[in-house]
């Protein structure tokens, strides 16, 4: 079922829930890296983790915002190489079914049978190879701003479509590449950004805040100081986007769908989400039986636009009642 939606229409909106979630921070060791992850809510709810985007950037403040922390048990985890996890910006034994295995262990340490798996951008892409390796430890999934981490999904953002819409931003962006390192942005990053540390930095917050300028539908400022979050979304993300993000195939997701067909889906996209295309979503909602997609009318990438926020925590609220 594919439903339009605009905000200012959507029927009885949930207020923020509370950020008292008294959560726990915890540790563990995997493949030479430190793991961070909390665990809030109710200790006995439906259990839901969080699967944040990037790849690099951390969980954010937000992360749990989406939840009604009396009904649920909210996992949230910082994947490998930012946030509080350690070390920081590390690319050994970082990469996609690492970071799978790092949602297994964490299952199994909270002696979790299924849980909900509710990914954005980097996120949904993160949580659908999840669910099509463990299908049967996905209670449902719930995804944000589809990214099918596919060759033309990459150029879209880097090489030639994003640019139209944000000229004066992807102007800035490519300026510190020579003309022949135009041709392929990514890769040409990518060369920078395992330099030495100042140039590292400088090239990072150039990489963030082209892709900050594409997630509202709305635009804020970039803010002026580089933060170890700029510094970890460029490295990891341009190396996982120079490596297929360390997938088998270039097209995984859409060649596995029939491993999570069955399983209770719903796609929130905003319609004028210009990092990730809208007709991501619609390809993937195209090859599975049991899913919704729930097109935001006003509303372009970032999960804290209006639109955006309050139809997930009405899916998440109306999962609960349930």
């Amino acid at each position: 079922m594919i439903k339009e939606i605009i905000s200012s229409e959507i029927s009885n909106i949930l207020s923020l829930h509370s950020e008292e979630y008294n959560e726990k921070g915890y540790y563990f060791e995997n493949d030479g890296h430190e793991i961070y992850y909390e665990v809030s809510g109710n200790e006995y709810g439906i259990p839901v983790v969080f699967v944040h985007g990037g790849p690099g950037s951390p969980m954010g403040d937000y992360a749990k915002r989406f939840f009604n922390k009396d009904k649920y048990r909210i996992i949230v985890i910082d994947q490998r190489g930012c946030g509080m996890s350690k070390p920081f910006a590390k690319m050994k034994n970082n990469n996609t079914f690492s970071l799978i295995d790092d949602m297994e262990k964490i299952r199994e340490k909270l002696s979790i049978d299924k849980w909900i798996v509710f990914g954005g951008s980097w996120g949904s892409t993160l949580s659908l190879v999840y669910a099509i390796n463990h299908p049967e430890r996905v209670l449902k999934l719930v995804l944000r701003g589809i990214f099918l981490a596919r060759d033309e999904d990459v150029d879209w953002l880097y090489k030639e479509g994003a640019s139209y819409v944000y000229p004066e931003e992807f102007e800035k962006f490519i300026s510190p590449l020579t003309i022949e390192e135009r041709k392929n942005p990514v890769k040409s990053y990518l060369k920078y950004l395992q330099m030495d540390l100042e140039t590292a930095k400088k090239y990072a917050k150039v990489w963030s805040d082209w892709e900050h300028s594409c997630v509202r539908l709305i635009r804020k400022d970039n803010q002026s100081e580089i933060s170890k979050s700029d510094i970890s979304m460029a490295i990891i993300e341009c190396t996982y986007f120079n490596n297929n993000s360390f997938l088998p195939t270039k097209n995984y997701i859409l060649e596995n769908t029939n491993k999570i067909e069955n399983i209770e889906i719903d796609i929130v996209h905003g319609r004028y989400d210009v990092d990730c295309r809208l007709i991501g979503a619609y390809d993937l909602y195209k090859q599975l039986n049991n899913a919704n997609l729930y097109i935001i009318q006003d509303a372009g990438h970032s999960s804290l636009e209006k639109g955006i926020t309050h139809k997930l925590m009405e899916i998440m609220e109306e999962y609960s009642e349930r």
